[in-house]
């Protein structure tokens, strides 16, 4: 029998690696991956891809919001479906990403408008309470999102969030140049992280994708696995004013009310001391770290991070 991959796997290798075997080990024991069902939801004037896996009776939903700035979906899905087997998970392309409406004007896309959209979204489908869940910078997304939404979401689990404010900007492209090495240290060390703060939609996916194998803590899980082949002006536009500009949500974090949860992996190239910062200012948070885990936790310590998650959700809110 051949290696079952992810879909965002490259082709197979003879190597191995303990991260690899963990990965497979924990897939072979889940039931088959639930079924999306897609649709179409007008919010703030824009037409959305929303996609559902199939109601779980008693539980509220799980909006996950991906990373990336540039992706789709994709990014988080099949990844995150082990969530679908016990309650309903519900994804959605940002605006101007995937298979959502490009905006207007994409080159004036702010953060902020992407966490308003969440919020939209959520109303827009008639649900009067979810769970969120936000991953890299879907976390950022989702930060505010619940600094907007106070009645709207209960629970909230950032996983390798990036930080609250964004100091760690700086110092990501060194560090992940540091963590890598032969042809993929070459290829990213040859691109100039200024020319980010430019919203060019192609610089940023090759980008992203040179920066992709530093996520891995398991430098040979990392070569197995890519990204999707996607681009966005307006992700790139997101992404670009980020990097120019700065910003500092500090006062945000501050005011969410939902229950939190931070998950961050020992060895992500983020550091682990952004979860501590920021779940310092949530005024009900918790912080998981997980050793030998890089950017993606789910892929590298997959037992460990959903029996985690699934352990928050489940618990009982505070006073019942």
């Amino acid at each position: 029998m051949g290696r079952r991959t992810h879909p965002h796997t490259t082709p197979p290798r003879m190597t191995t690696s303990p991260a690899w075997e963990r990965f497979t080990a924990f897939k072979h024991t889940l039931p088959r991956t639930p079924r999306l069902t897609a649709a179409r939801v007008k919010a703030r004037g824009l037409d959305f891809a929303v996609w559902s896996s199939p109601p779980v009776a008693g539980t509220l939903p799980l909006c996950c919001v991906n990373g990336g700035m540039i992706y789709s979906h994709n990014l988080l899905w099949p990844g995150l479906a082990a969530l679908a087997h016990s309650r309903q998970v519900i994804l959605f392309d940002q605006r101007g990403r995937g298979a959502s409406q490009v905006p207007p004007a994409p080159n004036a896309s702010r953060i902020e408008f992407d966490a308003g959209d969440v919020v939209a979204i959520r109303e827009a489908l008639g649900i009067p309470r979810w769970d969120l869940l936000g991953h890299s910078w879907g976390g950022g997304i989702s930060m505010l999102a619940a600094a907007r939404d106070l009645s709207g979401v209960r629970r909230l689990v950032l996983a390798s969030a990036v930080g609250s404010t964004g100091t760690w900007i700086p110092s990501l492209h060194p560090d992940a140049v540091a963590r890598l090495s032969g042809a993929p240290r070459h290829l990213l060390a040859s691109l100039d992280p200024s020319a980010l703060l430019a919203a060019d939609a192609d610089l940023h996916a090759e980008y992203s994708r040179a920066l992709y194998p530093a996520y891995f803590a398991d430098r040979a899980l990392g070569a197995m696995f890519a990204p999707p082949q996607e681009r966005s002006i307006t992700g790139a536009a997101v992404a670009a004013r980020l990097r120019r500009e700065g910003y500092d949500w500090q006062s945000d974090v501050a005011s969410i009310r939902a229950t939190t949860l931070l998950i961050h992996g020992l060895d992500d190239v983020l550091p682990a001391r952004l979860a501590d910062d920021t779940g310092a200012r949530i005024p009900h948070a918790t912080v998981h770290r997980v050793a030998n885990a890089g950017h993606m936790p789910f892929f590298e310590q997959p037992s460990e991070f959903f029996s985690t998650v699934l352990g928050f959700l489940d618990a009982p809110d505070r006073g019942a």
